[in-house]
């Protein structure tokens, strides 16, 4: 029987206080609870589309702003899937997607890799969603890439609606990761790499 790929991660600093679980061989359920409510939505989402069971529970600083529980929050569900994948033994590693909403199509492409960066190629029309500042969302993208061990590209194509633009980022961040971590019997037992360790 296969290992449980699963993990908890809890962070606290004197900005906010965070417990993440995740289990990347989950059917998509959900518990997220971080004060901003977009920023819920789309990690919903996440999981949803990653097919990862996850819980959020996040305590920031709102009364100063949504910077650090949206960057804290990335942080922690990086270690957290880092965590699960235990050394990225077995696993396919690359993984990609693109991702139609409406008018918007979003593609990325994916290495666990260890070798963590971050390439954004995202324009929002708008400075908000909803209540959220759209420039959060690289904030978030980059810590999880730099503490989960991703290479991440991502990139709208094109679109216009800034909601449209922010969800198909995370929806194509999810598919291609669910693909990635995928369990590749012809790397069971080792790292998916000609060096022998990610």
């Amino acid at each position: 029987m296969a290992a449980s790929r699963t993990a908890e991660v809890v962070r606290e600093t004197k900005e906010t206080q965070i417990r993440v679980t995740v289990d990347l061989d989950g059917t998509g359920v959900s518990k997220v609870s971080t004060g901003v409510g977009f920023f819920d939505h789309m990690l919903e989402s996440f999981a949803r589309h990653g097919g990862i069971d996850m819980t959020v529970e996040t305590k920031g600083d709102l009364h100063i702003d949504m910077h650090h529980t949206v960057e804290d929050t990335g942080i922690v569900l990086g270690l957290a899937i880092a965590k699960a994948l235990d050394g990225f033994k077995g696993v396919r590693r690359f993984g990609h997607a693109y991702i139609p909403m409406d008018e918007t199509l979003t593609r990325c492409a994916l290495d666990l890799s260890n070798r963590p960066y971050l390439v954004w190629k995202v324009a929002f029309q708008r400075p908000k969603v909803g209540e959220m500042d759209t420039e959060l969302f690289k904030e978030f993208h980059h810590a999880f890439a730099m503490n989960c061990g991703a290479c991440v590209h991502l990139e709208t194509l094109y679109g216009e609606n800034s909601h449209h633009i922010a969800e198909s980022g995370f929806k194509a961040l999810a598919r291609a990761l669910r693909q990635a971590v995928e369990l590749d019997p012809k790397t069971l037992g080792h790292a998916p790499s000609t060096k022998g360790v990610l």
